[in-house]
């Protein structure tokens, strides 16, 4: 089976195809091919096009499903939820909308499967999941999601072959996106992002979780709108907006080793904040076995590491680094649905 993962991120989009003829190891062998570009809807086509020998299956990453959470095949209803939950994840489902109708359109009538990052976050119990908003607000679908589920799924398992089956992790996903997630025997007992992808850590380009009445506020005494706080909060806040200068870590270290002291603000307001929540998801848990750092800024930036290492010292906790490997969890997650297709339907001429 030749699975064609596409990986629509908050900043870059990943493509990576393999050829997998029995169950698929934890670990990814290299692949038959792979790419990376910059996210623009108008480079997807070009890319496909390009993609080596025939695809039998096209897997995408999608950001928010709505009502949708566990994988499956994308059919009309599939997309018209991933449409509608595109408010609640504005960066990414648009994207990953526009690459489903681009497979369609380059490969034609070939399956695709519909890879939920929330889908790892349905173990959370209610305590973590629900707001203490009015609790009618649950019955809207106003709760806690949970996002990058697809590479905590994998870092949980890669983790537990190092660290046991049951160790408590504190799992940093820090990318251009970024969130922290307390798993316990390769189960999500809690994680910082939320009803979107806006909450909880400060990251790239969004803020992060802020004072409610910063928005009362800014609504009601400088005349902003919800499209102006959409772009404030997911384009020019975090990183970039605190330092003027990038959203990429890499450029903040260049300029604070230069000595501009808003991007050391920056990097010291990313630190705390981060350092805060791998605090509550260990107390959560009552302890933590391993700090596990993945994602482009979990994996490469080591005076991060560093302080949080110091910090959490006490905790006797293992540190890990595990690479991040979203489109080789997605092959998976194909792989899985398509020959389970195949073995309950050997009839069916559409399987």
């Amino acid at each position: 089976m030749r699975i064609l993962a596409l990986n629509g991120g908050s900043s870059s989009f990943k493509c990576r195809l393999d050829e997998i003829s029995r169950d698929p190891p934890s670990a990814p062998p290299k692949p038959l091919w792979e790419t990376r570009f910059d996210l623009k809807p108008a480079a997807i086509e070009p890319v496909l096009r390009s993609v080596p020998g025939p695809v039998d299956v096209v897997g995408h990453r999608i950001v928010h499903g709505g009502k949708l959470h566990q994988t499956t095949r994308i059919t009309g209803e599939v997309r018209a939820e991933i449409a509608r939950a595109a408010e609640e994840a504005p960066t990414h489902n648009r994207f990953e909308l526009a690459a489903i109708d681009c497979v369609a359109s380059v490969f034609g009538a070939i399956p695709q499967i519909a890879a939920f990052d929330a889908a790892f976050h349905a173990t959370l119990e209610p305590a973590a999941y629900v707001y203490p908003g009015p609790y009618d607000w649950l019955a809207q679908g106003i709760r806690r999601y949970g996002f990058h589920g697809l590479n905590y799924q994998y870092a949980s398992r890669r983790a537990a072959e190092i660290a046991g089956n049951d160790a408590r992790l504190v799992i940093c996903h820090l990318g251009n996106g970024a969130s922290v997630a307390a798993v316990r025997g390769g189960k999500s007992i809690d994680t910082t992002m939320g009803f979107t992808p806006l909450e909880g850590l400060m990251m790239g380009t969004r803020s992060g979780s802020i004072d409610p009445g910063i928005l009362i506020y800014l609504i009601r005494h400088r005349g902003y709108s919800a499209e102006n706080l959409d772009e404030i909060l997911n384009r020019r806040s975090g990183l970039l907006g605190i330092s003027g200068i990038s959203a990429d870590m890499r450029e903040i270290l260049a300029a604070m080793a230069q000595g501009n002291e808003r991007a050391r603000l920056a990097f010291e307001i990313y630190a705390h904040r981060l350092s805060r929540a791998v605090g509550a998801m260990a107390g959560v848990m009552g302890g933590a076995d391993a700090i596990v750092f993945t994602g482009g800024v979990g994996e490469n930036c080591a005076p991060l590491r560093d302080i949080v290492t110091r910090r959490f010292a006490f905790l006797n906790a293992r540190i890990l680094v595990i690479h991040a490997e979203e489109e080789w969890e997605i092959a998976r997650e194909c792989y899985r649905i398509e020959s389970t297709r195949k073995r309950t339907a050997p009839g069916d001429p559409r399987a």
